[in-house]
This record gives C-alpha cells, sequence and structure tokens, in this order.
C-alpha cells in the first residue's frame, strides 16, 4: 500500500504525517476545524497557553462524540420500543 507524505499546521505547528491516500481529504479537514475552534476559543477567552486551547478543542471533539452516541442509543431503544408494540399488534391481529 502506498503511503502519502502530507503536512498538517495544526496551532502555529508543523506535522509530517505518512497516511494513506484515502485518508488525506479528513485529516485536512479535521486540521482546518481545529484551526478554526483554537481561532474561536482564542478570541472568546483569555487563553495564555495553546495547550489550554488545544485541551478545550480536544473536550469539544468528545463531547461531540459522546452525544452522538447517546443520541443513537436513544434513537436505538425508542426504535426497539416501537418496533415491540408493532409486533404486539401484529400478533393480536393473528390471534383474533
Amino acid at each position: 500500500m502506498t503511503k502519502l507524505k502530507i503536512k498538517l499546521s495544526i496551532a502555529d505547528r508543523v506535522y509530517p504525517l505518512n497516511i494513506a491516500p484515502e485518508q488525506e481529504e479528513g485529516l485536512r479537514k479535521a486540521a482546518k476545524k481545529i484551526n478554526g475552534m483554537i481561532k474561536g476559543f482564542e478570541q472568546s477567552y483569555a487563553v495564555r497557553d495553546k495547550q489550554d486551547v488545544l485541551a478545550m478543542c480536544a473536550l469539544q471533539f468528545a463531547a461531540q462524540i459522546e452525544q452522538g452516541s447517546l443520541d443513537k442509543l436513544n434513537t436505538d431503544e425508542a426504535l426497539q420500543q416501537r418496533l415491540t408494540e408493532i409486533n404486539e399488534m401484529l400478533q393480536e391481529h393473528l390471534n383474533t
């Protein structure tokens, strides 16, 4: 498998990476989103250290992932409940 060499700039630092070509777009979009979040945090809060801003970015990304998982779980549970109700209605109808 051919690796692609790219450089990503995050928080004013350059990170050289060897990646699979299909990862490039996602990594570039993620770096762009991180840099945008950094600017937003720096403008909104008195931040002295890039590490603090990066920690806030990590927290925000993690929270989005966790919330997405919780939302999916709730949707799955609601769907399962509704399917159970429909199944019970069908069973009642077939038994009459």
